[in-house]
């Protein structure tokens, strides 16, 4: 499956459930119109259905319905530990929904989430507003797409335009929308846009086939990313997480020289690598969820609460993409992880 358009959706949302108080509110509305035999639920918080207890992550994810509600308290966070900053020193993220429509095994909102179901939160004219306090202080660098795939929703929920046309009137403000989402419909919305990062994750393929469902293929990233390139976009390319599993030198081998052979990436603006790593709450989340999950249960070395995969096979992975990397691309464009 290529991409996940609305009729997908629809298959799922079955049921909407919206709070009281923004049932009202434009985006609500523009949202509601994309599933017109969805039965709609009011409800006073999203809480009420998103924090229940006893649910199951994986059985909802094959029945996700939709939650429609107003985020208040804290909008921007500081980035993770486990996060690339790539230099910047005001990395903050921003969560505007919740979950993804993508099923990734080893993903951490598994662990993160006590639901599957999707949540978007329509007050969007606050987090602009806190974005806007925040500039009086500092310059940011906002990662807008690191708990869910906007881009993936973006012809339902329409947040990627939204941000883009916001950052084009806001100095010294830059914005990372992170995705696996290869719609080349949406390349002439994203065409020369200004201060916006487009970073796109590359797996191989029996990486993509075997753990990242209904994503993507890999050629089909490759073919969006040259879209992205032609019409003057700013890309990064994200070898993060890398996947541990048998063979794993030869299928990452693999991918390189398909990128290598199609991507110019003197074009791009820079890649990063990464080897899986995940908090210890949110694995331990993971493996009660999902004990047959083999990313889960591989045995990693814990440090400092977070798990990622022991030192020696860390760096062999991470080091064995560097150098290929280092083939064509300088130093300065290759982002590490572990050089954090």
């Amino acid at each position: 499956m290529k991409n996940l358009n609305n009729d997908y959706l629809n298959k799922f949302c079955s049921h909407i459930y919206i709070e009281r108080a923004i049932t009202a509110h434009p985006r609500t509305q523009k949202i509601l119109a994309h599933f017109p035999h969805a039965t709609v639920v009011t409800i006073d918080h999203y809480k009420d259905v998103f924090c229940r207890s006893r649910q199951s992550y994986p059985l909802q994810h094959g029945s996700q319905n939709l939650i429609l509600a107003e985020k208040k308290g804290t909008l921007l966070y500081e980035g993770a530990p486990v996060c690339q900053s790539f230099g910047n020193q005001y990395f903050y993220y921003t969560s505007c929904m919740m979950n993804c429509i993508y099923d990734c095994e080893y993903c951490y909102l598994k662990g993160m989430y006590p639901s599957a179901n999707l949540v978007i939160f329509v007050n969007l004219e606050d987090y602009f507003h806190e974005v806007e306090q925040m500039l009086k202080q500092h310059p940011l660098y906002l990662c807008v797409s690191y708990d869910s795939d906007l881009l993936a929703l973006e012809q339902t929920v329409g947040y990627v335009k939204e941000w883009c046309d916001f950052v084009q009137t806001h100095e010294n403000l830059k914005l990372e929308i992170r995705t696996k989402c290869a719609s080349t419909g949406m390349v002439g919305q994203l065409a020369q846009t200004k201060d916006v990062i487009l970073a796109l994750t590359m797996s191989p393929q029996k990486v993509i086939t075997s753990f990242e469902h209904h994503t993507p293929s890999l050629d089909a990233r490759i073919a969006f990313t040259l879209k992205l390139l032609e019409a003057g976009c700013a890309v990064r390319l994200c070898f993060d997480p890398m996947i541990y599993l048998p063979g794993w030198e030869t299928y990452y081998g693999q991918m390189i020289d398909q990128i290598f052979m199609h991507i110019d990436v003197n074009k791009l603006i820079d890649v990063s690598v990464g080897t899986f790593r995940i908090s210890q709450d949110y694995l331990k989340k993971m493996r009660k969820q999902s004990p047959d999950c083999a990313v889960a249960w591989f045995p990693f070395q814990n440090e400092n609460g977070y798990y990622h995969y022991p030192e020696s096979l860390m760096e062999q992975m991470e080091s064995f993409l560097t150098n290929r990397l280092a083939e064509q691309l300088p130093k300065e464009k290759i982002f590490r992880w572990t050089d954090n």
